[in-house]
């Protein structure tokens, strides 16, 4: 059985929920990536941050990110999934909640993220193309 941890991208790193949308961007700028977990100084996940969140509840609203914190843009609880938890149960999880990366937890710990290139370089192109069309349906 192929588990969350046998295909999740390991070492993420956490964005603070206090750090500014200005250092969150420089953070997805330096690391390449799309979005960042907002993790409180707990460590605990409080959610997920987009390049798209900034833009479009920061900036397009007149927002300043130098003063707006990450943890000002984390909405609800994150969906995330057990570590250790079956991949069919974590794409049908994406496909629910039509979430396009996935917060890896193993017991309270953020461990990795599953994305839609770790479920590509994992799975048949038909199981693939199935999450991704899923996963972008409005």
């Amino acid at each position: 059985m192929t588990v969350a941890r046998d295909i999740m991208t390991p070492d993420v790193t956490c964005v603070k929920e206090d750090q500014t949308l200005v250092e969150a961007a420089r953070m997805l700028r330096d690391l390449d990536v799309g979005a960042l977990p907002i993790c409180g100084n707990d460590d605990r996940l409080k959610g997920m941050l987009t390049d798209r969140d900034i833009v479009v509840k920061c900036l397009a609203d007149g927002g300043d990110p130098s003063t707006v914190t990450a943890g000002s843009l984390g909405e609800g609880k994150p969906v995330t999934i057990g570590a250790d938890d079956d991949i069919r149960e974590a794409l049908e999880t994406m496909q629910e909640y039509q979430v396009r990366r996935l917060p890896v937890i193993d017991g309270h710990d953020l461990v990795g993220i599953i994305s839609q290139a770790d479920i590509a370089l994992s799975l048949s192109a038909t199981e693939t193309a199935e999450t991704v069309a899923e996963i972008s349906e409005d």
